[in-house]
């Protein structure tokens, strides 16, 4: 990497919400900050979220300011509070960096129409659908893409649709990059010998049990509920198996379809399991399986697939930049359960196929995803818009 000479310059990175609440926005600044604190100060404006969370602390590299009164509308507020918040480190800021086009980012755009001359970075990680990004909330969306995307002096977008979404929203091609989000390659990339009697045990899986797990938010978007019907597929008293790593407001309705469809004590919700916990279930299960709807990138596919397991998935978003079908993964139609069943059940038995698709998988997310190779190439951008 290159280093700045001198004093390190300062960013302002401006996220909705943050650590501990995680997910792939929040777990791109930590791995990228953890990686770049020696050239760069980051100081980090958010909304509380909760009054357990500290006003202020150094995390990872970052100092962590968190703004408003400690409850979940905050966020709708940090716009206002990023504006006064900011004046004390606007003196020798170096760089505005607002993750995804939200609440927070909204500051950091006019905290650059009031000082042009400090440039403005976007990282786009939004999974939803182009129809809801351009006309979702009465329109609101579309209106606040099309202001933001010609203000940012370079965006970064983590999958060619994203790419994409920019460049409609009135972005020039010329001022994206395409950098997705990485893999803790040392986390995932690991086995963990212990884990299949300590998980089979605690379960009461039978030694011939073939499981398929997921990781996501409980939404519509990701597409569980058809997960759940591919499994119901199988006889009642099969040895397959779902595990289910995330939580959401679809939980109680996905509990419920698994018992009216037969298969309760076949899908078992794991809730938020931290990186190590769900690492150590990647080791044991047979095959990672999101049958999203929409979808930015899909962090908990590259994760999956640098820990040895086949990926199914939809061609949707930004999947298909990196699972190609029947070669770094699989690819199935959306909302369709059958199709699904039947592409798991292949993984299950399939044990060639398997091992093949597999090691494919495993291979391009050494290769490709780590965070050391990602936060370099943020060095990249950070060190050209900065001039140091």
């Amino acid at each position: 990497m290159i280093k700045p000479s001198g004093v390190r310059p300062k960013i302002l990175v401006f996220s909705s919400v943050y650590l501990p609440m995680i997910g792939g926005a929040e777990l791109a600044i930590r791995e990228i900050a953890k990686r770049l604190c020696d050239r760069y100060d980051f100081v980090l404006f958010t909304a509380r979220m909760s009054r357990s969370f500290p006003a202020r602390e150094r995390m990872d590299g970052v100092d962590v300011r968190r703004l408003g009164f400690g409850f979940s509308f905050d966020k709708y507020l940090v716009p206002f509070f990023s504006a006064v918040a900011v004046r004390r480190e606007l003196p020798g800021a170096a760089l505005l960096w607002g993750m995804m086009a939200s609440y927070a980012t909204i500051g950091a755009y006019f905290i650059k129409r009031r000082n042009p001359a400090i440039p403005f970075l976007l990282t786009l990680q939004e999974g939803d659908p182009e129809a809801y990004l351009f006309h979702g909330r009465w329109g609101l969306m579309g209106w606040w893409f099309r202001r933001i995307m010609p203000s940012a002096d370079r965006i970064q977008a983590i999958s060619g649709y994203l790419k994409r979404i920019a460049e409609k929203a009135g972005a020039s091609a010329d001022r994206i990059d395409v950098i997705p989000n990485g893999v803790d390659i040392e986390r995932f990339g690991g086995a963990n010998p212990d884990a299949r009697k300590e998980i089979f045990d605690r379960f009461g899986f039978g030694p011939n049990a073939k499981i398929v797990i997921t990781a996501s938010r409980l939404v519509p978007k990701n597409g569980v509920d058809v997960l759940i019907r591919a499994l119901a597929r199988a006889p009642k008293n099969h040895r397959e198996h779902l595990a289910v790593a995330g939580t959401g407001f679809e939980e109680a309705k996905l509990r419920a379809l698994a018992k009216e469809l037969g298969i309760e004590k076949r899908v078992h919700f794991l809730g938020d399991l931290d990186h190590d916990e769900l690492a150590r279930w990647y080791s044991v299960a047979h095959a990672f399986a999101r049958p999203s709807r929409s979808e930015g990138l899909g962090s908990a596919f590259l994760e999956a697939m640098a820990a040895g397991l086949p990926a199914i998935g939809t061609a949707v978003g930004g999947i298909p930049d990196f699972l190609t079908h029947n070669e770094t993964g699989v690819l199935v139609n959306v909302d369709d359960s059958d199709d699904l069943a039947y592409q798991i059940r292949h993984c299950f038995y399939d044990a060639d196929f398997r091992a093949r698709v597999a090691a494919a998988g495993r291979a391009l997310a050494h290769e490709r995803y780590s965070w050391d190779r990602i936060a370099n190439k943020m060095n990249g951008i950070f060190y050209r818009l900065i001039g140091a």
